[in-house]
């Protein structure tokens, strides 16, 4: 008999935990920039996994496309030389991201942490190396981790267990970008068990329910007493 499950992605758990305000214009510019951050980072390195090399001015090109994409769905309108700063900063990341441990990385298929066989989370980290280590990527200084990246990083340790975490971040914010990486130690018990509680909660109330059978992705379970693992 299939088993139903109740399924939620990592960062829904951190999104209802830490709920934030409406954006306003900023966070909506804010928002436009991270996610030409990301798509960037995300084509040099498929790029250079095949080994090639794209210029400065082919990957501005791409972050460009990618910033005024983000504008328009946001129907937040820029002046050109605020959009030349914005896809200077993105320039700035990528170089940073080029000097970095990351480098080349991939990013790994989603685990599933499955809580008392009912409520299942995926979790995916930004990059791995396929066998120690795991890495999320931050274009902002997020070291110590503010508490909804603590949590999202706890759930992905959850996740990959057998894994080292490591927070990367580029901060977009100084000139020059300012990169910091840290190793993050294990969730100890108690906030093991807290992310636990938490995913379990809003799994419940808000996951999708699927088959576990055809849930794709690596598996760890766990039960919420007395403790994780």
């Amino acid at each position: 008999m299939p088993t139903r499950i109740r399924m939620v992605p990592a960062h829904e758990v951190v999104r209802r935990t830490f709920p934030r305000p409406p954006p306003e214009e900023k966070d909506l510019v804010a928002i436009a920039v991270g996610r030409a951050v990301d798509s960037t980072l995300a084509e040099y390195g498929h790029a250079y996994r095949l080994g090639r090399r794209p210029t400065v001015t082919a990957m501005r090109a791409h972050a460009r496309g990618v910033l005024d994409e983000a504008l328009a769905e946001a129907a937040v309108d820029l002046p050109s030389e605020e959009r030349d700063r914005r896809v200077g900063q993105v320039a700035a990341v990528l170089n940073a991201y080029r000097k970095s441990p990351i480098l080349g990385l991939s990013r790994p298929k989603s685990h599933v942490m499955v809580i008392d066989g009912v409520v299942g989370v995926y979790a995916q980290p930004d990059f791995w190396d396929g066998h120690a280590r795991f890495f999320e990527m931050k274009s902002y200084r997020a070291v110590p981790p503010p508490p909804d990246v603590a949590l999202q990083i706890r759930l992905f340790q959850l996740a990959f267990p057998k894994f080292e975490a490591v927070l990367v971040c580029f901060n977009r914010h100084v000139d020059p970008v300012e990169t910091v990486v840290a190793t993050i130690p294990p969730p100890t018990v108690e906030e093991g068990r807290d992310a636990l509680e938490r995913a379990y909660a809003i799994g419940q109330e808000f996951g999708v329910e699927k088959v576990l059978e055809y849930v794709e992705g690596p598996r760890v379970h766990y039960t919420r007493t007395p403790g994780p693992g």
